[in-house]
């Protein structure tokens, strides 16, 4: 059994620039699971944090320089690494502004690709089939490579494997219509040249993929006539490598393409029984369109399935249980769950339900197993109708959510927490979710916020896992379920985030103060408001801030300058103790600013005027430190502050700028951000001064009392 969660935009995917019409050269590990590295068709290099689909770093060559193949992260070092123009290889480090700034070394030969593992020093193969480990080749740039290939044999994939501190190098050629494979293994050094031996007529592989199981190398590759066939390797040979060994071959699947012909696609290994192909259709659905597929490669069995918008390059990555997929003008990231196989879930008897937008399929054959459906029911009868007190299947309990009143259904769900298992709960509690969101949906007196609420709480949830809930929980103005949602969700979409902005904003303060919050984000709340009339008391500049009106002004007049501004005067806070409670929570969500941006458009003027009040109330307050003599778990950064503040003028430039309402607070978010800029400019005089006091070298024989005379220039 498998299944495709919501997935989310990574980021877009640049025009292509090369000939071999790619849309990006590759997506590498990063330097932990929650980072990958994507390498584009044109000249950047961007690090991601995947779980808040933000850059960490980016990289560009020169304009007339050419990225040869995917950057890759050498953990060893710390460090990445990539090869442009064909033989330059460079080595830069995350704190490095461009690659110019690294190392880089000319090597004489074409190199093809830089492959790295987690925790082993990354290995070079050139185009001529030779390989060198990196810190042998940059300690020696221009060493001799050796030709292993014949002249016109040519490299079409490679990959790298490691199992027990070891690594294998895997590479594939063709010439003149011929296929082989070379099993590139060390320690000892060894070359082995495989001949694939497959069905007569068929065309070159169009898609590898490799694993390592037991002490066996597993390769799959895929056929355009839709065979998926499986070889396996021994990790390590005693083979000299003398000759061209036939490499046998079985097939594992056989995916159906009706009366199409496909020239491209791409296959990856999710575990030993599943498969994921992308860019062969779907057996079920009509003409012209892509779909990722989950195949069971055991039971010949279909999934799940997720149709795929715009054009599909034929590219697929699979990092820590995402799979990685560019298609249209993005990179979607698609979160994937492969559970143990049986037959019951491979041939859809056993009761499952998908989330929204993917499709859960039995597909290809059509066994039944009468005695044990029958059994199922009589048992799941017998149970409902002597009310048995034994803790309930996911089954069992999905089924009452289909027909019990909320009462029963609350209950049950809160039983079934209690009595089964985390191992077994948290694959279970998606599944309830959302059957229980699916009914929601459709029955509009159905809404068990409670049960919602104590699947939340054993933290298994996730927005990918249920994507209807959030949704359900912003119509039906669920605010406490939304501020939880927001403090455990780590993959809320942008657009999810900006409907439940515009929900909040759009909703009167008399009615949000009814709702029940988290009591910790309201005590902050009314704190800080009330941290107002102390730090006017206090009087002076903390932080570096000053009232705007003590700026020079157009008008320098001395009435001008000993009259206070009145937002000095009156910084009160622009909405509700509750609102303000669940406007910070917003600002803690993980965003990309590319994704962002379109959505927050959406809004009003005047929601996006309140929004903005707000915030300069928020900055107002972190400038006076009033959020500092508060305790509370989660509290907005002034980072985050500026951000928000930043995105929203992005958004609403030209509105802000011709709306009369809005005039004011622009004129005011000015003046704060000058008062910042001859803060750093002031700052920025006496650095020099600050960094000798920091250099000086003081006097070893103090004794009890000294008095040191220091010069600053």
């Amino acid at each position: 059994m498998a299944t495709l969660y919501e997935g989310y935009t990574l980021c877009g995917v640049g025009p292509v620039q090369n000939s071999s019409n790619i849309g990006i050269l590759g997506v590498e590990q990063g330097r932990d699971i929650d980072y990958v590295l994507v390498t584009d068709s044109s000249r950047s290099i961007t690090g991601y944090k995947v779980s808040d689909q933000k850059p960490t770093g980016s990289w560009s060559v020169k304009q007339g320089q050419i990225i040869s193949c995917p950057a890759v992260f050498n953990t060893q070092s710390q460090e990445y690494v990539v090869v442009t123009d064909d033989r330059v290889v460079r080595v830069w480090k995350e704190d490095d502004v461009n690659l110019e700034k690294g190392f880089k070394a000319t090597v004489s030969a074409d190199v093809l690709r830089v492959l790295a593992v987690t925790d082993s020093e990354p290995v070079v193969l050139f185009c001529c089939g030779a390989v060198r480990f990196l810190d042998s080749l940059l300690a020696s740039p221009q060493q001799p490579i050796e030709d292993v290939l014949t002249e016109d044999e040519i490299i079409r994939w490679s990959s790298i494997i490691k199992a027990d501190h070891q690594l294998v190098v895997l590479f594939s050629t063709e010439q003149r219509g011929e296929h082989c494979l070379y099993v590139q293994r060390f320690n000892p050094n060894t070359l082995v040249k495989h001949r694939f031996e497959t069905e007569p007529g068929l065309s070159a592989p169009i898609s590898f993929s490799a694993t390592c199981r037991g002490s066996n190398i597993h390769l799959l590759y895929l056929y355009s006539n839709g065979s998926l066939y499986e070889s396996v390797l021994p990790f390590r040979t005693s083979s000299t490598g003398v000759g061209v060994q036939a490499l046998s071959c079985s097939l594992c699947l056989s995916l159906p393409l009706g009366e199409e012909k496909l020239m491209s696609g791409a296959a990856v290994v999710l575990d030993e029984a599943h498969v994921a192909v992308v860019g062969f259709p779907h057996p079920s659905a009509g003409a012209c369109k892509d779909y990722l597929c989950i195949w069971n490669t055991h039971f010949q069995t279909l999934q799940a399935s997720k149709e795929m918008a715009g054009r599909i390059y034929s590219q697929l990555w699979c990092y820590s249980g995402k799979l990685y997929v560019p298609h249209g003008k993005m990179l979607s990231v698609i979160p994937f769950d492969c559970q143990k196989s049986s037959l019951a879930a491979a041939m859809g008897k056993q009761k499952q339900t998908s989330p929204s937008g993917s499709k859960s399929n039995s597909f290809v054959t059509s066994w039944t197993c009468n005695d044990i459906t029958q059994t199922t029911e009589i048992k799941s009868r017998m149970s409902t109708r002597n009310n048995v007190k034994s803790a309930l299947t996911v089954d069992q309990l999905i089924e009452h959510v289909k027909t019990s009143a909320v009462e029963d259904v609350q209950a049950e769900v809160g039983e079934f927490i209690r009595r089964t298992s985390q191992a077994d709960l948290q694959l279970a509690a998606g599944r309830v979710a959302l059957e229980l969101v699916s009914r929601s949906q459709k029955d509009g007196n159905f809404y068990p916020q409670c049960a919602f609420l104590q699947l939340m709480e054993t933290r298994y949830l996730c927005y990918s896992v249920c994507p209807g809930l959030l949704s359900l929980a912003i119509v039906k103005k669920d605010f406490h379920l939304c501020q939880i949602a927001f403090q455990i969700f780590s993959d809320i979409p942008e657009a999810v985030t900006c409907a439940y902005l515009k929900t909040i904003l759009s909703t009167p303060d008399l009615e949000m103060e009814a709702v029940n919050l988290d009591k910790d984000s309201v005590i902050f709340m009314k704190e800080l408001t009330q941290a107002h009339s102390r730090s006017d008391e206090e009087g002076g500049q903390l932080n570096g801030f000053c009232a705007p009106a003590l700026e020079s002004d157009a008008s320098d007049t001395p009435s001008n300058k000993l009259q206070r501004d009145p937002l000095s005067l009156d910084m009160s806070c622009p909405v509700g103790l509750h609102k303000g409670a669940l406007l910070n929570e917003v600002l803690h969500t993980a965003y990309s600013d590319r994704s962002l941006l379109p959505h927050l458009k959406d809004l009003t003027v005047p929601q996006v005027i309140v929004f903005l009040q707000y915030l300069r109330f928020l900055y107002f307050k972190y400038s006076h430190d009033a959020h500092k003599q508060i305790r509370a778990l989660r509290t907005p950064s002034i980072s985050q502050i500026i951000d928000w503040v930043c995105l929203l003028l992005d958004s609403h430039f030209t509105v802000l700028a011709v709306a009369p309402e809005a005039k004011r607070l622009v004129f005011d978010l000015h003046k704060f951000v000058r008062s910042q800029v001859k803060l750093y400019a002031e700052l920025g005089k006496i650095e020099g001064s600050l960094q000798v006091l920091k250099n000086s070298k003081q006097s070893e024989d103090f004794g009890m009392y000294a008095i040191q005379v220091i010069e600053l220039f």
